[in-house]
């Protein structure tokens, strides 16, 4: 399939902006720096006299996106970090405290695509998943070294899959005759796990759910965003602005529960009662973004 032009299209792009209240000046975080979009608008706003920080795990996008910040509106300092990380980044930035943190939990389009990734089930790839080559483990290693139990259990509770032992015992089976190492093989041990219900095709790959699980598992993606919540609030300046953008209900969920915590014990106000979802015109432009949903929260002076 095409990709855009630049890899991957930022989401929810304007609304994100809004909610931030950037405004000339300020100094700000995008802490999932990606192919660059949602960076390069943040620059546009906050100005020459402003400062972005841009930080990304994966090494291949953190360069493409360098490159194209080279000649955005505000300075920029890049950072081959993850946004659990984000204290760190700071304090080797030394700038203090920030006035906004931005962080798009969503995978970019290239990522998916890319062969080096191994993250697609429409076409053969190796099964590795990693974002950062920093991290040892695949999933070629989970799927081919995970108890039978422990699988099912990853596949249930990061991705909600209710087919999770069914899958995770079909895997069991196949990987006593040969280690699963590639995406097709997986997407098709993953499809033949489910039970058909007849009539048309269902509309989302059978095999999106484990896929996705995986890649969560592999990249500590859950326990990454809880580190990046729990300290994000203290690395605000006090009316200092957080906005997450989620892709998937558990992400949603752990987001919407640090922000209620956070304003139950008098430092961040909820800014967003709901989540923003994409509008029609984006979902029409876009329609990767459909599960997008945005939450924004303002530190509260002390």
């Amino acid at each position: 399939m095409d990709l855009p032009p630049t890899g991957h299209d930022p989401v929810l792009l304007n609304e994100t902006l809004e909610l931030l209240d950037l405004r000339l000046g300020m100094t700000a975080v995008d802490c999932t720096l990606g192919r660059g979009g949602h960076s390069l608008a943040i620059a546009e706003r906050i100005g020459p006299s402003g400062l972005l920080l841009a930080m990304d795990a994966d090494p291949r996008n953190l360069e493409f996106a360098r490159e194209r910040l080279a000649a955005a509106a505000a300075p920029v300092r890049v950072f081959h970090a993850n946004f659990a990380e984000l204290a760190d980044v700071l304090e080797q930035a030394q700038t203090g405290p920030v006035d906004a943190i931005l962080a798009d939990l969503g995978i970019s389009t290239n990522q998916l695509f890319e062969e080096q990734y191994g993250m697609s089930f429409s076409q053969p790839m190796p099964l590795d998943m990693r974002i950062d080559a920093r991290t040892r483990k695949t999933a070629a290693d989970l799927v081919n070294q995970l108890p039978e139990h422990d699988l099912a259990n990853v596949l249930y509770e990061l991705a909600q899959e209710h087919y999770s032992r069914r899958i995770a015992r079909k895997i069991a089976e196949a990987r006593r005759i040969s280690p699963i190492n590639t995406t097709d093989r997986l997407a098709e041990l993953v499809r033949s796990a489910i039970p058909s219900r007849g009539g048309a095709p269902p509309k989302i790959d059978p095999a999106t759910r484990t896929f996705l699980a995986l890649r969560m598992a592999v990249n500590q993606e859950l326990e990454n965003l809880s580190a990046l919540l729990k300290q994000a609030p203290e690395l605000l300046k006090g009316g200092g602005r957080i906005a997450v953008i989620s892709f998937q209900s558990t992400e949603d969920r752990v987001v919407k529960q640090a922000f209620r915590s956070a304003q139950q014990a008098g430092v961040l106000q909820v800014v967003t009662k709901k989540p923003l979802s994409p509008s029609d015109e984006e979902l029409a432009a876009n329609p990767r973004s459909r599960s997008a949903k945005l939450r924004v929260a303002e530190r509260i002076d002390d």
